[in-house]
């Protein structure tokens, strides 16, 4: 029991170290949303890409069924253009995308994915089933890697508003976003840290482990 202490508290430093390093700044309360208003606008703007209720069949567009309203609400901010500036994560796509979109809009849309149920995942690759399960929980402390379990839980449920649900998430997308992490492609500290520490060898084998969770 002891050793095992042991090995856990160097993950809940790091979850620690991470919730305050994103502690998002106090802002006025966001406007009540509504997921009727939202369903029209992924019925029409994002069922292409996502499908109508968020559980998308293409493997490089995420899933947003089930993923916390305000984690969606803060990825469509990301790729909007404010005050000349460039966006903080840019894609041609759904820059496109989030332009035509008002705040309240992307309020309301986030709250229609949101309440949503997320269809489940399955992984693929038996070889790697166990070694992706071991870095999820686990990770790597011979090289500092940390669990994603500290973040976004043993179920990949995710934080509300800080660290996104996981769970089921198509395995090519997770991979696309673990290097993008990595190259600094999509900007995020606290991910760049851990993506950097990962071979190509490892995010596969974690993606593929997280598809399957639920």
């Amino acid at each position: 029991m002891k050793s095992t202490h042991y090995l856990l508290l160097p993950l809940i430093l790091f979850a620690a170290a991470m919730a305050q390093a994103n502690e998002p700044a106090k802002v006025a309360a966001a406007p009540k949303a509504d997921p009727t208003k939202g369903q029209a606008i992924a019925s029409t703007v994002c069922v292409a890409c996502h499908n109508a209720d968020g559980n998308s069949t293409i493997a490089a567009n995420p899933k947003l069924a089930g993923q916390s309203a305000e984690y969606l609400y803060k990825q469509l901010k990301s790729f909007k253009s404010v005050d000349g500036k460039p966006a903080e994560r840019p894609n041609g796509i759904m820059m496109g995308m989030a332009s035509t979109l008002s705040d309240d809009d992307m309020h309301n849309v986030s709250a229609w994915f949101a309440s949503q149920t997320a269809k489940p995942g399955q992984a693929k690759n038996k070889e790697t089933l166990e070694w992706g399960k071991k870095l999820y929980r686990g990770g790597d402390m011979a090289k500092g890697l940390a669990a994603c379990a500290a973040c976004h839980g043993p179920t990949g449920s995710g934080i509300p508003a800080q660290y996104p649900r996981l769970a089921g998430q198509h395995t090519e997308y997770l991979e696309a976003q673990l290097k993008a992490f990595r190259n600094g492609q999509r900007p995020n500290a606290a991910m760049k840290l851990v993506a950097l520490k990962m071979t190509d060898e490892e995010i596969s084998a974690v993606a593929d482990y997280i598809a399957g969770l639920h």
